[in-house]
């Protein structure tokens, strides 16, 4: 059971409303996630104001960043973020394979984007410290300083749903990603 309730639109705090709304749309339904996010009307504004900061400034394509998303949820352990993003790397290019792939670390990606997410697993798993044979691997890549700085964002912004999921304990909404049938908040 979620540690707090899951809102709808007509009983979320009237500051978390249109929020809500903007999100229903493009989502094509209200998420768990924000939904126990509206309780808050800071949490959703921040939730949001990091994605609309890497849609407006961002250069990673949506391949990019949902490798992004699903290597960092696998590092945090969360279930829901890896279905989440198991669908969204699906609609981004990724077959159903990869995006498992992704997951495990074992995805033959290149090694321009197998050194990007090897930073970013450093991030998440080492609270932001990198070794410098990663960074350099990602340097010698073709990775260069504004795109490692970006990677941060990314990686922050992924952090923060991770953690509101365990946080809270977001019942799953979504069809659990491959090996994660049976899942629960507490996984």
């Amino acid at each position: 059971m979620p540690r707090v309730p899951v809102h709808t639109i007509t009983d979320a705090p009237e500051q978390s409303r249109e929020a809500l709304r903007r999100l229903e749309r493009r989502m094509g339904r209200l998420l768990n996630i924000h939904a126990e996010m509206a309780h808050a009307p800071v949490v959703l504004a921040a939730y949001q104001g990091i994605q609309q900061a890497i849609a407006g400034h961002g250069s990673f394509d949506p391949k990019t960043r949902e490798a992004i998303a699903l290597a960092v949820a696998a590092v945090d352990k969360c279930a829901y973020c890896q279905s989440a993003h198991t669908a969204g790397g699906q609609a981004a290019g990724w077959s159903l394979e990869e995006t498992v792939a992704i997951r495990d670390g074992a995805a033959h990606l290149g090694p321009k984007l197998a050194a990007l997410l090897a930073v970013a697993r450093e991030i998440a798993g080492n609270v932001g410290y990198v070794s410098d044979a990663a960074w350099q691997a990602a340097r010698e890549a073709g990775w260069g300083d504004a795109e490692l700085a970006e990677l941060f964002a990314h990686v922050a912004a992924n952090l923060f749903t991770n953690y509101f999921n365990h946080y809270v304990q977001t019942e799953p909404d979504l069809p659990a990603a491959p090996g994660l049938e049976g899942w629960s908040p507490r996984d």
